[in-house]
């Protein structure tokens, strides 16, 4: 039988089949609150009121969400993540930096270092995909660039300082907004929106400590050349004046906004890190009570509670098991595609309902039933 044929009965299907690991879900509501602003706010300059005010929400909005000190600031520009990680090796790391990689996205975060002629070579410290290394303190770094959720695996790992005279500054993409942090354990914490913050993606955003703020001034006072869209000096007057350097997605600074007020409304950081615990913990104990599946991630700390990635035996094809899905409805469960294993991988950022988790795995119970262990 081919597994896009196979219909999975309405009462077992989510009511929202969207669970990627990024870009992530946005909710209705916040769609539809876009279409109501839309004649006064897109089409409008970014320079003008609709828009910087906007920048000025998001910018409120995470200071309160993360309980950022008062010297802390937020930062914004354009490109995601990837630009971020260009904008560290042009304004942040100022000789050498030091990378925990686990994963595809924090090998992508070293190598941009490794690129960059005016640094020395990086300290790599890598696990193999599954697990995450530790950090250690070097008088030779002056940047411990972490990650607090390797999106590619489903491994998550606390954030924690590292002692010494560097920077910690952590990759949050797919963790910021879903697990727990404190500002007091890093230096930078930058994540893009279209992960927990339930948006698209094309914009960054950095919280940053006094430290990082004098890094960034230090730095560009150096003389290094340094591509206008990628000075971090330049984001942080713009961000100080409510404005991105260039022109942002005028749609996905609103839905971020939309998410992280909806966030603060529902009981801020404390709130949607038990909403994701909650989703994480109904798809790990189904996936341990089937004989068929298991977690990937073998240590139950490090699973993550924002992408969960599970492991299919025997003769289950698990790119069957998703076409199933989605022609049912429900998307974006296949693997992170250069992993390689026979695995799905399920968003379950806090706009995700747990019910829909759930209803998930009804739904994969039923396809299996039909394609036979």
């Amino acid at each position: 039988m081919n597994s896009s044929d196979i219909v999975i009965p309405p009462e077992l299907r989510p009511a929202d089949g969207r669970f990627g690991s990024g870009p992530s879900k946005v909710r209705p509501e916040a769609v539809a609150a876009l279409v109501e602003a839309a004649p006064g706010y897109l089409g409008t300059s970014h320079r003008q009121s609709p828009v910087r005010s906007m920048v000025g929400r998001a910018r409120g909005g995470l200071g309160e969400l993360f309980e950022l000190p008062e010297d802390y600031e937020v930062v914004l520009g354009n490109g995601g993540s990837t630009a971020f990680w260009d904008a560290m090796v042009f304004g942040l790391i100022e000789t050498r930096s030091q990378h925990l990689v686990f994963g595809e996205f924090s090998a992508k975060c070293a190598g941009a270092a490794r690129l960059a002629p005016w640094l020395e070579d990086p300290e790599v410290i890598s696990a193999e995909p599954g697990s995450h290394p530790e950090p250690y303190p070097s008088e030779a770094v002056d940047v411990y660039a972490l990650t607090h959720n390797e999106t590619s695996t489903g491994v998550m790992m606390p954030v924690e300082r590292v002692h010494g005279e560097g920077l910690t500054a952590v990759d949050a993409t797919s963790a910021a907004g879903g697990l727990p942090v404190t500002a007091e354990a890093f230096d930078v914490y930058y994540f893009a929106p279209q992960k927990c913050f339930a948006s698209d993606g094309g914009l960054w955003v950095a919280l940053c400590s006094p430290a990082a703020l004098d890094r960034i001034e230090r730095v560009a006072s150096s003389g290094r050349y340094v591509p206008p869209s990628l000075d971090l000096k330049i984001a942080l007057g713009n961000s100080r004046a409510d404005q991105t350097y260039n022109t942002p997605g005028l749609a996905t600074l609103f839905l971020m906004v939309e998410q992280i007020e909806w966030l603060l409304a529902s009981g801020g950081l404390g709130w949607a890190v038990g909403r994701c615990a909650r989703s994480a913990e109904i798809l790990y104990g189904w996936a341990e009570a089937r004989a068929w599946a298991s977690p990937f991630v073998t240590g139950p700390r490090a699973r993550s509670p924002v992408v969960g990635t599970i492991d299919l035996t025997g003769s289950i094809r698990a790119e069957d098991v998703s076409a199933a899905l989605r022609a049912n409805g429900i998307v974006d469960t296949e693997p992170y595609r250069k992993l390689g294993r026979n695995q799905l991988r399920v968003g379950m950022y806090p706009a995700v309902e747990p019910a829909d988790v759930g209803l998930l795995t009804r739904s994969i119970d039923y396809v299996i039933g039909v394609l036979g262990p």
